[in-house]
């Protein structure tokens, strides 16, 4: 569990902070309350298939990059197997309760994932919501994320 939760919180903290460094993302890591070393560092880096890219302010950052043809690695699924705990359509939104700080991460996941009249995302601490136009939008994107989870 550890280190899926040390992996989403690396995914998140890559896509809401400008992250250049190993040192500076095991330092946000520490400020998260994570143990960690250089090694388990370059670790997750190199299995979350995480690159560096330039970005508009001329430095260099850590993300994820693909094409639209990159299939969705076994690593990411796992992570959100063992953080979701529910997956919930309310009318027209679709909630997806995850175990305390992994919200960010698996927000960043589902984003990834190009879902059908997906409007928009939100998350907090602990909970994600997908924003649809129908409830019936929302309710095939619970079957599919929940397809996911078995």
């Amino acid at each position: 569990m550890a280190r899926s939760a040390r992996q989403s919180k690396i995914l998140e903290l890559i896509s809401t902070k400008e992250i250049e460094t190993q040192d500076e993302l095991a330092r946000e890591l520490r400020n998260a309350n994570f143990e960690i070393t250089q090694a388990t560092i370059s670790r997750d880096i190199k299995e979350l298939g995480l690159t560096k890219i330039l970005t508009s302010s001329g430095k260099y950052k850590y993300a994820i990059v693909g094409s639209d043809e990159q299939q969705i690695s076994n690593k990411y699924i796992t992570i959100f197997r063992e953080a979701v705990i529910s997956v919930k359509a309310v009318l027209n939104i679709a909630v997806v309760k995850t175990l305390k700080s992994m919200a960010g991460g698996v927000c960043g996941f589902i984003d990834k994932l190009n879902l059908t009249n997906l409007v928009g995302v939100v998350n907090g601490d602990d909970t994600v919501m997908l924003i649809f136009p129908t409830a019936g939008s929302a309710s095939d994107a619970v079957q599919a994320l929940s397809e996911m989870l078995s």
